[in-house]
């Protein structure tokens, strides 16, 4: 535990200092990314949770009637989150860990996430904890890459991992399906996004 702790600090330490620039250095990519995260709010009902929103890149995806709680671990990324949306008044911004949360028991209808498991030092606690906060019923839909079993593009992922993580903080390789069964997830579908590398991961929570 001390060591994901200690894991988390330096990739939260990290992430403050991309605030200023993140979305500079992130614009190329959403050109592939956008379409697919329209496709990921299309989920969004009713009380809606976004882990890891950053500086909130998808916050004017979502429609106005839909109630946003939006968190992220980089008190930087929530500031310049803050600083952008300040008028919408159906969401609030939290410097927040999904690890570990504050919200009560079945708090959310929807709980969404893009492109952040891939940097939760604990990615079964993590998901354990939205199991936690997401009504039972509900769904937790998640927009990931995750790795792919080819044995050419699997053993290459895994050889430039190390870099990856070193230089951004995230993993390219993680086993993004047997993570969210290991969090005792059942109701598990996932849809292939690109070259099985991207996926999209529909949760329904059942406790």
């Amino acid at each position: 535990m001390t060591l994901k702790l200690n894991q988390s600090k330096t990739i939260q330490k990290r992430y403050n200092r991309y605030s200023k620039y993140y979305d500079f250095l992130e614009s190329p990519m959403e050109l592939l990314f956008s379409k697919w995260k329209k496709e990921l709010i299309n989920y969004a009902s009713c009380n809606v949770l976004e882990a890891g929103v950053g500086t909130g890149k998808n916050i004017n995806l979502y429609p106005p009637y839909i109630n946003i709680t939006a968190i992220d671990f980089s008190e930087g990324m929530v500031k310049k989150a803050k600083r952008k949306f300040y008028t919408k008044k159906n969401i609030t911004f939290h410097n927040i860990d999904i690890q570990q949360t504050e919200f009560e028991d079945n708090s959310f209808d929807t709980i969404l996430a893009s492109y952040v498991f891939c940097s939760v030092p604990d990615f079964v606690l993590g998901l354990r904890e939205m199991r936690r906060i997401c009504k039972d019923g509900g769904k937790i839909i998640l927009l990931e890459h995750t790795r792919n079993d080819k044995v050419f593009l699997g053993k290459l992922v895994d050889l430039l991992n190390p870099l990856f993580i070193k230089l951004f903080g995230y993993n390219i390789n993680r086993r993004t399906y047997e993570n969210i069964s290991n969090a005792r997830f059942r109701n598990i579908d996932q849809k292939i996004l690109w070259l099985a590398i991207f996926k999209l991961f529909i949760i329904t929570n059942h406790k």
